[in-house]
């Protein structure tokens, strides 16, 4: 899992020795769908299966989409008694800083595992041809300290996805000696028979969407009071345009908003089974 061009797709191309071959490159999602690619362990031949999921940041779907995607994809696995082995998050180690994108992906994945399957998830991180090695060295300090303090508290480790097949194989690591915790989500909507957006994931999911709303309407605010103010009618007819962008994006994302919202007498139900 990971953000879009966090080098996913290029994972599963090493491990798999097809290096290139089908990958995406530029912003634009490559993985549209969970993909699942089936190879021979290195060590011992055992099948596994190599899964490759869209990040949060999709072009084609919507985060609620994305999560309904990946929330399917796990109940059926965990409902046929497979828990994942290993649980891969790749970062890429360019990037200067961690943008909201970025960290909301990282904030959505670390939910939806949960604290009882961390030791079974990897922090890698990629794109380590594109940086000094000093350079990648202190940013990997800073992300161990700012951001993954918590993950790597619960067990999660990190590695350094060097674009080699041998590298994605030391990653993904000994299958068959792993204890294998069920990631949160499906162990809510299972075994607790939650809803989706009554899960963790969905509720910080509805908790991000709302905020984008509210920055979105502050922007779009903003954006009418400087069109006001101005006399050059280019400007005018820009800054409408734009303003029309954002409206639509606040409808889209008001669209999703309401999908991840429970009802009132859904929440009364939760409250009286929470204590009992």
């Amino acid at each position: 899992m990971g953000p879009t061009g966090a080098g996913k797709s290029t994972f599963i191309e090493y491990a798999t020795r097809q290096n290139g071959q089908t990958v995406g490159h530029g912003l634009k999602s490559y993985t549209a769908e969970i993909r699942t690619v089936r190879v021979s362990h290195p060590t011992d031949r055992h099948p596994v299966a190599l899964v490759d999921t869209p990040g949060f940041d999709d072009t084609y779907k919507s985060d609620t989409e994305i999560l309904s995607l990946i929330a399917d994809w796990l109940v059926k696995t965990y409902k046929g008694n497979v828990n994942l082995a290993t649980i891969i998050y790749l970062h890429r180690i360019s990037d200067n800083r961690m943008t909201g994108s970025v960290l909301k992906n990282l904030e959505m994945f670390a939910t939806l595992c949960g604290h009882e399957a961390m030791p079974n998830v990897v922090i890698a991180t990629t794109m380590w041809s594109e940086v000094k090695k000093e350079n990648g060295e202190r940013r990997e300090g800073e992300l161990k300290r700012d951001f993954w303090k918590g993950m790597m508290a619960d067990g999660c480790r990190t590695e350094r996805f060097e674009d080699t097949y041998e590298s994605a194989w030391r990653i993904i690591g000994n299958l068959g000696k792993k204890d294998r915790a069920p990631v949160l989500l499906s162990h809510e909507i299972v075994d607790t028979h939650l809803r989706l957006n009554e899960t963790q994931a969905g509720i910080a999911l509805n908790k991000e969407l709302e905020k984008l709303i509210k920055d979105r309407k502050l922007a779009a605010r903003k954006l009418r009071d400087q069109a006001r103010s101005q006399d050059n009618e280019q400007i005018v007819q820009e800054l409408h345009q734009q303003h029309a962008e954002i409206e639509e994006k606040i409808r889209q994302t008001d669209s999703q908003l309401r999908e991840m919202k429970i009802p009132f007498t859904r929440r009364v139900l939760l409250l009286f089974r929470s204590r009992s």
